[in-house]
Parts: structure tokens; C-alpha cells; sequence
């Protein structure tokens, strides 16, 4: 694939990215007041009907991948920006909460179809070698979705209604990304189901594990990815009552300032100085910036200084975190049916992510704030053991492959 090309591929799957981000996760926290007012539901219900949401399509996510496999991402793509531009609509269009929910629902079983999962496959199945380096470069991209949608969001509810949102949002998809995915899905330059090993990259398009190990890496993968997004979606969905909790009362702003661009800067570096990085290696240290922020966060606390330091290095594992979840099943295990094991991958870390902001509540209301989050250091440690488990698994001579693989 030309350099040329490539660079359209990626801005192309950059601007959908940000809008599917945007519209199917990001604006429901500015939303969720106003339709729980309008609905007369209490907080609780209302992200539990996320959670329940979240839950629903994570379990897609492995259907989501062996259509990309079997028909083209790109070709999923289009068809998932359709179905999310319907279910926004109808979610404008819900006449009472259980209708709502079920339109939510609905949304985030499409965006297994259009958000990262598929995007990396479609990447991948441009071509193995390179893919992680695509890969970064379009994390750095959607990494902005936040910063745009925050704000949008919040004039456009204040204009139009939570209501007018979605109707906005369902414009947004169906007229901007159902079209980017249509020009990628005839574009693309590698024919569906190609076999491994039939390109003069053939080491690269294969992975690096024996055949003999790669069902344990995969389970390996799926078990850190899932602590991962246990960890980073019980802290982020109530990083609120952790800052009550811990008496940093004027380190929200900072947190919530700092988190977004530490994300993009963890991208940005990588792109520029980790080209040449196992992604064992970056896996290991994504994870281990997780705990390490959190017990920056505890040891510290009420310290602006350490909630400084706490959104600097989560944020920095959070952004590096995106990028491994596409980069290690190609490195490990290559282009052959990555679409469905990316999707086992992504369910993982789905599914935890769902019931994550739950458990912390629970555990807040056990332990306390400064206990529960001690458990998910914890629990992230265990996320970095299973990673250099993973790492351990590699053969030596593999390191060669990662030159190639990176650059």
C-alpha cells in the first residue's frame, strides 16, 4: 500500500472514529441529566442502562470480528455507520425510558461494528507490516474525539435538546461515515480471508508464537485486557466520588484537564520514539502505568502535585492501552483471523468495562474510597504479571520480527 494511500486510509478511518466516539460514547455522559430528568429516572438507572448497553455490545464484539474476516472491515463498517445512524434517531424518537434503553442498547451493539475492533482490522487487512505504525497514527486521531464531543455536546443540548442531539448525531454517521466506509470498502487493496504467509512479508503476516502457544496467549491477552478495562473504566465512570472520597476537591479540574491530552501525548511519543518497541514490551508498560498512577493518586492524597501526577501516568496508560489492543494480536498471532480474535479481545474488555463502575461502587461502599481503589492497584499488578507472562512467551529469535513488524 502507498505511503499516499495509506495516509487517506487513516484519516479517512480517523474522522469516523472521532464521530463514532463522539456519538455513541462520549456525549451520553453531558446527555444523561436531561434525559433522566425527562424520564424520571434517578442517576443509577440512567448508566445502568448504559452498563446494560456496554454489556450487549460486548458480547457482539466477537460476531462483529468474523464479519470483518469473512466479508471486509470496511464493508462491516459501512453497514454498522447505518444501523448506528438509525438506532441515534430512534433513540431521538423514544417515547418513554424502556424505549430509550432499547434504542442505547441497539447503539452500542452497532458500535462494535465502526469503533476501534473493526477500524484496526480494516488497517490490518491493508497490510500487516506497518499496521502497528497505522495503528498509533489513528489512535492519535480518535484520541480527540473527547475534546470535540465534550463541548459540541454541550451547545448542542443547550440548543436543541438532548433530542436534537441525537438527530445530529444520526446525521453525522449516516451522511459522513457511512460514505468514508463506502470509498474504504472499494478501495481496499487486499482481498478478504487472504492466507498468512502468502506475502513477501510472510514472517510479519504470520505472528511470532508457535502454533503450539498461541492459544494460551490468547487467553492470556484476554484475561489483561479485561483487569485493563476493569481498572480504567471503574476509576474514569467514578472519578467523581473518588475525588470526594479522597478530599480533592480541587484536583477535578486538573484530573479531567490533564487525562485527555496525557492520552494523545502517550500516542504521540510512541508514534515518534516506540516504532521499534516489542508490543510485549508496550503492553507491559501500558499496564503498569495503570497502578502506578492510582497509588501515586492514594499515597498522596489531598496533594494537588500527586493529582497531577495520577492523570498524567493513567492517561498515559490509557492512550497507550489502545494501541496495544491492536498492535499485540498482530504481532503474536498475525493477520490471519485477527478480525475474531480481535473481537474475543474486545469483549473482554468490554464486558469488564460494564460491570467495572459497579464493583467500585460496591467496593467503595465495603472498603472505602482509599481501600477499594488499593484493590484495583492490585488487581492492576496482576494485569502487568499476565502481560510478562505474554512476554515470556515470545521466542528470542522473534526480536527481529519486531524490527520489521515496527518500522
Amino acid at each position: 500500500m502507498s505511503s499516499r494511500g495509506s495516509a487517506a486510509m487513516i484519516w479517512a478511518l480517523g474522522a469516523t472514529q472521532v464521530i463514532g466516539y463522539g456519538t455513541l460514547y462520549y456525549a451520553f455522559s453531558v446527555l444523561a441529566p436531561a434525559i433522566g430528568a425527562e424520564f424520571g429516572w434517578p442517576p443509577e438507572w440512567v448508566f445502568g442502562a448504559l452498563s446494560l448497553a456496554l454489556l450487549a455490545g460486548g458480547l457482539l464484539a466477537p460476531w462483529a470480528g468474523h464479519l470483518a474476516d469473512r466479508f471486509g472491515a470496511a464493508r462491516t463498517m459501512v453497514v454498522g455507520s447505518v444501523a448506528a445512524a438509525l438506532l441515534l434517531g430512534a433513540a431521538g424518537l423514544a417515547w418513554d425510558g424502556c424505549s430509550f434503553a432499547l434504542a442505547l442498547v441497539g447503539m452500542e451493539m452497532a458500535s462494535s461494528l465502526v469503533l476501534y475492533a473493526t477500524a484496526f482490522a480494516a488497517l490490518v487487512q491493508a497490510g500487516a507490516e506497518g499496521a502497528q505504525r497505522r495503528i498509533t497514527y489513528l489512535t492519535l486521531i480518535a484520541g480527540f474525539a473527547s475534546t470535540l464531543f465534550w463541548p459540541l455536546t454541550t451547545v448542542l443540548l443547550e440548543h436543541l435538546g438532548w433530542r436534537g442531539c441525537y438527530f445530529v448525531f444520526a446525521a453525522l454517521n449516516l451522511v459522513v461515515c457511512a460514505p468514508l466506509h463506502f470509498w474504504l470498502a472499494r478501495r481496499a487493496p487486499v482481498a478478504v480471508g487472504e492466507a498468512a504467509g502468502t506475502s513477501p512479508h510472510a514472517v510479519v503476516e504470520a505472528g511470532v508464537l508457535p502454533t503450539g502457544r498461541r492459544n494460551l496467549a490468547l487467553g492470556l491477552m484476554m484475561a489483561g485486557f479485561a483487569i485493563e478495562g476493569l481498572v480504567l473504566s471503574g476509576v474514569l465512570l467514578q472519578i467523581m466520588p473518588i475525588i470526594q472520597g479522597l478530599s480533592l476537591g480541587a484536583g477535578a479540574l486538573v484530573i479531567t484537564t490533564l487525562f485527555g491530552p496525557a492520552q494523545v501525548l502517550s500516542r504521540l511519543v510512541n508514534m515518534l520514539v516506540g516504532r521499534d518497541l516489542k508490543a510485549t514490551w508496550l503492553a507491559v508498560i501500558a499496564a503498569s502505568l495503570l497502578p502506578a498512577g492510582l497509588a501515586v493518586l492514594l499515597a498522596t492524597a489531598p496533594s494537588l502535585s500527586g493529582a497531577v501526577v495520577f492523570a498524567v501516568l493513567f492517561g498515559l496508560g490509557s492512550g497507550l492501552t489502545s494501541i496495544v489492543s491492536g498492535a499485540l494480536p498482530l504481532y503474536l498471532l498475525g493477520r490471519d483471523r485477527y478480525g475474531a480474535r480481535l473481537g474475543w479481545l474486545s469483549s473482554a474488555r468490554q464486558v469488564a468495562s460494564a460491570i467495572a463502575p459497579f464493583l467500585l461502587a460496591v467496593a467503595m461502599g465495603a472498603l472505602g474510597v482509599g481501600g477499594a481503589l488499593w484493590v484495583f492497584v492490585a488487581l492492576g499488578l496482576v494485569a502487568v504479571s499476565v502481560f510478562v507472562a505474554v512476554e515470556a512467551l515470545v521466542p528470542r529469535r522473534a526480536v527481529i520480527v519486531s524490527q520489521q513488524q515496527g518500522g
